[in-house]
């Protein structure tokens, strides 16, 4: 066999050779290719979320300022957690908080799985009232915020003039009222999310098969046996998933807050987040408000988890 030969022979077997066996052959197996893709995903995910959340913990446990980067940094343990858990007003704006939470996916829930029930029939124009009803979700919750702040004006404001179409209570300021405010806040968030209790109640609806009606009409079922024994147990699971989103997405809720109300009048809707945000960027109290943030992290995590089982039990 001649050089010539023996070179064309080696580039065929090289051909023939199977694509995993040649990487290896080039010393590069499977688990380091698959390595070399994930590890700048992995790297980002590392700069971007577990960085910071492991740097707002050790700052949790000094007196940092963030207004003095050159002062001496002092380590001081529970201290910033003891005094957080031994102050009244944060208790109160964990109150607050769950106030919101808990009457927010009341009518959320309520109001969206309503329509999506409406919706599901199928009439004539459905799919364009559907995607009316998903506009408010489409937006900013600042954009939000400003927009209903000039609803909510007493002297010029729609809302003012709605409720005065019904019965003449006079100007009505929704923002300033100590009693109203936290209800203006719970209106404007059950406007704006209620589209996606409706999606995804509406995903649930969609999922259920035909043949369970079907089986339930030759049973002789009547409307409300249909609906508590195959619509409400199919649509459960996707319901308290949507409970779960918007639970954890209001105990953080900062931004519509922020632009309606800033936690007043007083502190009466001065949320966990808005608390937080004066101990960071007002006080400059860094390592009190890193503090705070991990024990609202853990208390929303705690809560999930809780959530997450009663989820698992409920699909089984």
């Amino acid at each position: 066999m001649t050089t010539k030969d023996k070179t064309t022979f080696i580039q065929k077997l090289a051909l023939a050779t199977p694509e995993p066996i040649a990487r290896k052959a080039r010393g590069l197996s499977d688990r380091a290719l698959a390595w070399l893709f994930i590890s700048p995903t992995i790297i980002l995910l590392l700069a971007i979320n577990i960085f910071p959340l492991l740097w707002t913990i050790y700052l949790s446990f000094t007196n940092y300022h963030a207004n003095r980067p050159n002062m001496h940094v002092r380590w001081i343990g529970l201290r910033n957690y003891e005094r957080i858990l031994g102050r009244e007003d944060v208790w109160e704006f964990m109150q607050i908080t769950a106030h919101f939470v808990f009457w927010t996916m009341l009518l959320q829930v309520l109001i969206g799985f309503t329509l999506a029930l409406l919706i599901n029939r199928n009439f004539k124009g459905a799919s364009f009232w559907v995607t009316v009803i998903l506009i408010p979700m489409m937006l900013s919750p600042a954009v939000v915020g400003t927009f209903w702040t000039y609803l909510y004006q007493p002297q010029t404001g729609i809302f003012s003039y709605i409720i005065n179409a019904f019965h003449n209570f006079g100007p009505i300021d929704m923002i300033g009222s100590v009693k109203l405010a936290p209800w203006a806040i719970i209106i404007v968030d059950t406007w704006m999310w209620t589209p996606y209790i409706v999606l995804l109640t509406l995903a649930g609806l969609r999922s259920i098969p035909d043949y369970l009606y079907e089986a339930a009409e030759i049973d002789r079922a009547n409307s409300w046996q249909k609906f508590w024994h195959i619509t409400f147990p199919r649509v459960l699971p996707f319901l308290m998933l949507a409970v779960l989103f918007r639970g954890i997405e209001n105990f953080k809720m900062f931004d519509m807050v922020a632009e309606l109300t800033s936690g007043g009048p007083g502190s009466v809707t001065e949320v966990v987040s808005i608390a937080l945000k004066r101990a960071a960027f007002e006080s400059w109290k860094t390592g009190y408000a890193s503090a705070l943030a991990i024990i609202l992290f853990v208390t929303v995590f705690a809560l999930g988890n809780i959530y997450v089982k009663a989820l698992n039990r409920v699909k089984q």
